[in-house]
């Protein structure tokens, strides 16, 4: 049975990125459906592409539909707090980085539950962590956020490997979970905070 900690984050997660992603479109002027669908491919895309690599079909949201209330939550609290949210690049920053912590758990546990290499479980939740906001950018006309200089993949595989690392040493699980999505959330406010950036690859 799935760790408490774990499905609790999962909802965080999902809500969270829901919220990112209807804050960018918003930001962008899309009508309420558009919206919407930013929304929930920013919830769920990097899960789905998670899901049909490792052969898990009917993808997670489909079994489910308590995602798919989580994420109508996330885009209604948007839209009725919308302009309480002066800050809005702010706010969209904050639910961006709590989805990442949380969904580069989900898909490094989704990895180990059929077996991969620790390797493997790292790409899995750097994919499920960033994908859905590479859906996000693409659909608003923006250059993904995983593409630019800002350390955001660097991160999850950052996270992956504290991960890993606390449950060689036998560490309970919660805490594992707890540790390694506050390193992750923890990294990308102090990265912001410091600019810390990869260097840009330009020709000469």
């Amino acid at each position: 049975m799935e760790s408490n900690v774990f499905y609790l984050l999962d909802v965080i997660g999902t809500s969270a990125f829901a919220v990112s992603g209807a804050l960018t479109a918003m930001n962008k002027k899309l009508d309420p459906f558009g919206v919407y669908i930013i929304a929930f491919v920013t919830a769920v895309g990097g899960g789905t592409l998670r899901d049909i690599m490792i052969g898990r079909t009917p993808v997670g949201w489909m079994l489910d539909l308590n995602y798919v209330y989580l994420i109508t939550f996330g885009f209604f609290l948007a839209v009725i707090f919308r302009k309480k949210l002066d800050r809005l690049r702010v706010s969209l920053f904050l639910f961006d980085t709590i989805g990442l912590g949380v969904f580069t758990l989900v898909g490094i546990e989704k990895g180990i539950s059929v077996g991969l290499h620790p390797v493997i479980c790292i790409a899995l939740g750097t994919m499920s962590a960033s994908f859905g906001g590479v859906i996000r950018d693409i659909l608003c006309n923006e250059i993904p956020v995983i593409f630019r200089r800002e350390i955001y993949a660097t991160i999850c595989i950052i996270g992956g490997t504290v991960f890993f690392g606390m449950r060689h040493f036998g560490f309970d699980k919660d805490c594992v979970y707890l540790a390694t999505s506050s390193v992750i959330i923890a990294l990308r406010l102090m990265a912001v905070r410091f600019k810390w950036y990869l260097p840009a690859l330009e020709r000469q």
